[in-house]
């Protein structure tokens, strides 16, 4: 069975691949599918919204049956943001040291001066639709708190101001291998693995 991943990013299709080889799933890139050039608007309200219209967006074109994530990262203190624009808080999407430096300014201005006014949640919901419009949602969420400054040089967007509860270490110093064991992109692979 042939399943396409919905994104460009080859960590996130390494890992899928390791989960379901199992299975005998094959996991197909978009550049393997010839849509390595397709921009997919994400506009819905939510992380499930925004996987089901990438998911969906790519199945309709192939015809064949797609996953897709959306993440984000929810700060109590903030009203939730950055949330569903997690990736382009500070305006230009991808731009990783500015929307750090952008979250811990703002946790800053409200004056969230503690551990326990800086609690946050990263979310990942994995979407697998089919042809025949089945369609399995997975969600997987990490608990935490945003440190004061960025530490650690391991992974990327928000992992050197995340610090996930029972550890002292940001994701970045964690390190890669310790992230993928609890984070909440490998809770709701996980739990897409356990459905197929």
């Amino acid at each position: 069975m042939q399943i396409v991943m919905a994104t460009q990013n080859k960590g996130k299709l390494a890992e899928l691949n390791k989960l379901v080889s199992e299975f005998g799933i094959d996991i197909l890139s978009m550049a393997d599918v010839n849509l390595a050039d397709l921009e997919i608007e994400e506009n819905g309200s939510s992380c499930q919204e925004n996987s089901f219209i990438k998911a969906e967006t790519v199945m309709k074109l192939t015809g064949l049956p797609v996953v897709a994530d959306d993440a984000g990262l929810f700060v109590e203190a903030l009203g939730g943001a950055p949330g569903i624009y997690s990736a382009r808080y500070a305006g230009e999407h991808g731009d990783d040291a500015a929307n750090r430096a952008k979250l811990l300014a703002e946790l800053a201005r409200v004056g969230a001066d503690t551990k326990e006014k800086r609690k946050a949640y990263f979310l990942c919901v994995i979407t697998l639709v089919y042809p025949d419009g089945r369609k399995q949602v997975c969600e997987g969420y990490c608990h935490g708190s945003i440190g004061f400054s960025e530490v650690g040089t391991q992974g990327f967007g928000y992992d050197s101001v995340f610090i996930p509860d029972g550890y002292e270490e940001s994701f970045a110093q964690l390190g890669v291998d310790v992230k993928n064991k609890f984070s909440h992109r490998a809770k709701a692979l996980q739990e897409l693995r356990s459905r197929l």
